[in-house]
Order: C-alpha cells, then structure tokens, then sequence
C-alpha cells in the first residue's frame, strides 16, 4: 500500500509542476485534463502527508525519550501519534479503493409496478414521490422522461432524470425488487397485502462512451399520453426507440418538440447500453460482492417496506430503521450510507487496493 501512495505523491507533485508551466497552461485541452488528474488524487495525497507527519513525529518522540529531561513529553506525544496511525491507514485505504467512474454522474432511474396491481403502481408513486424529494433535499434537478399513471394515483411506470453532482454514488444502490406490506384502503377486512416495485438506476452516459449503429434502430412516434400542456394528444410528439440487436426499447414524451424527446430517448438508451455491457464484464465479480450493482440484481428483492410496523429493512446489509413515514418523505441517507459503508467493507476484503 505504501509503494502505491509514494508513486501517488510523486504523481501528483509531476502534475502540480505541469499546470504552472505557462506552455501546458496555453493548451488548455491538456491543462484541463492535468487538472482533473490531479484533483482526483488530492483527497488521498493529503492524507498521506498527514499520516507521514504524524509517523515522523512518532519516530522523533521515541529518539527523545532517551532524554531524561524530555522523556514525559516525549512519551505523550509518542502514544498520542502511536494512536493516531491505524484511523489514518484505515482512512488511506479507503481513499485507495478504485473509484467508480460513473459516480458523479447524473442518473436515469426507472420505477416500474410489478406484482399487486394497482397496490404495486400506488407504491411505485411512492417510490417515485421518496426519490424526488431526497433530490430536493440535496437541491438536485429533476426531470421527468416518461410516465404512464393510472387512473387513481399509482404510476405504471416511470423515467425519471437527477441532475446533481455525485448523484450516481448515491442511488447506484437502489437498482432491485422493493417490497411492500400494508392494508390497502379497499381492504374491508384489514388483511395486509404484499406487492413489488421494480426499480432501475443507470448512469447518464455521454455521447463517445456507447457507438449506436442508425440502422440498429427502429423509432416510433405517438401522441404522448401524460401531463404536459396543451399539445398532449394533439401531435405525435412521443417517441419509441428500439434497438434491434438487443431488444431494448426506451421512450419519451415529456419533452415539447419530437426532436427534444428523441434526444432524451437516445440518452437512456446509451445508458442501457452501457449498463448491459457493463453487466457482461462484471459478471464473475458479481457471484462474490453482496451489493452488485447493474449485474442481475433487480430480479433480487432488496427492500421491504412494512406499514404495520413503520419499518423498512434493506435485505442485503439487514439494516433496518423505524421511520417508514419520513422515509417515504426523502430521508433515505441513513440507509444510503450503511449501503455505501457495506460496500466499501466488502471491497476492503476482497483486498481491492
């Protein structure tokens, strides 16, 4: 680990010495990319200076200590460095850990009714309701792709954007079966039913990551069906997008002009292209990580939401908390936290670095 963060620092203070140089600063294609090289590996870098300066005052303390006028002083300062040390190599491996490279991505999420009906779309409104007011909470833009809602208040299914730095790092891990437990309003005789949502997290890929062959593709236009003004109905503004070889098929309708919509299809369309591809290459990693994301995991039950005991519990951690009601209303850090801390614990073992 040590080799690895001394070629680090010496990595970054070539790059430090790149962007002063005043013909590197002319070029700003390359200052641009030294730039984000370096402020990539500050977080680790500077923590490494700070573990060798407390070991470097470890390491005087101990020679002082041979002082019989300095050795009280030297013994403290000793065993509070001693103490210091394993915090910051623990913090130093983490830092480690390869980075995801979509994790400060915007997302495309899809919330689809599975098993229960109108009971599953009803819930999947209140998937889509929780994750648009966590956005809001962490002042994110949400745009709405596509939406097919029935006619009490439930979604069929919905694609949804959020547009916030680090946006992926966050849900990444909400991809799976959502389950829910509780009393439906049309049950007389108050008998819980358990339905399921499917949710989908993707990363919003650009345009040089995923080549897409015109001739793969087959697009459909129809009159959007949803809220957006005066020209639902009216014109054939919606569009379908089917890739052939795969079978993938995305849609939008939220967007004014047929043009706009087909720019956003084609989007989440990169972004399923990717993920499957991504899916392919990670298939072996996924039969010995508990949290996989993108890899088969929304055939797997991840979470359940149980009304009766105000609780929800996430399957693959067993962490549960009991604030089901503010939950739904946004406050999912909790959990998005001891997912993210699984993870990286899990990556730890496997001695990712």
């Amino acid at each position: 680990m040590f080799d690895k963060l001394e070629e680090l620092e010496k990595k970054y203070n070539e790059l430090t010495k790149l962007i002063s140089d005043p013909e590197v600063i002319a070029d700003q294609n390359s200052w641009r990319k030294y730039m984000k090289e370096q402020s990539a590996m500050k977080d680790v870098v500077d923590k490494y200076i700070e573990y060798k300066a407390v070991k470097n005052n470890m390491d005087e303390a101990k020679e002082m200590m041979s002082d019989p006028e300095m050795k009280d002083m030297a013994e403290e300062e000793y065993y509070s460095s001693k103490e210091k040390l394993p915090a910051l190599e623990e913090e130093l491996k983490i830092l480690l850990l390869p980075k995801d490279e979509n994790d400060d991505s915007n997302v495309i999420i899809e919330i689809r009714g599975g098993a229960g009906g109108e009971e599953a779309a009803l819930f999947a409104y209140n998937l889509y309701r929780m994750y648009t007011m966590y956005a809001e909470l962490r002042r994110w833009q949400v745009e709405v792709i596509d939406i097919n809602e029935t006619g009490i208040g439930g979604l069929k299914e919905v694609s949804f954007m959020i547009k916030g730095k680090g946006a992926y790092s966050k849900l990444k891990f909400e991809s799976g079966v959502h389950r829910v437990q509780r009393v439906p309003e049309t049950e007389a005789s108050g008998r819980i039913h358990t339905s399921t949502v499917t949710v989908a997290v993707l990363p919003e890929v650009e345009d040089v990551e995923i080549e897409i062959n015109q001739n793969d593709l087959r697009i459909d236009t129809y009159r959007a069906s949803g809220a957006g003004g005066q020209h639902v109905n009216k014109t054939s503004s919606a569009i379908r997008i089917t890739h052939i070889p795969t079978g993938i098929v995305v849609a939008c309708q939220n967007e004014r002009s047929q043009l706009q919509n087909k720019e956003t299809a084609m989007k989440m369309l990169r972004s399923k292209l990717y993920e499957a591809e991504q899916e392919k290459q990670d298939s072996e990693l996924a039969n010995t990580r508990r949290l996989q994301v993108g890899s088969g995991a929304r055939s797997e039950k991840i979470r359940t939401y149980n009304y009766p005991q105000s609780r929800v519990t996430d399957h693959r951690i067993n962490f549960t908390i009991y604030q089901l009601e503010s939950f739904l209303n946004g406050n999912i850090e909790e959990m998005i936290e001891a997912l993210i801390a699984a993870d990286r614990a899990d990556r730890l073992k496997e001695g990712e670095i």
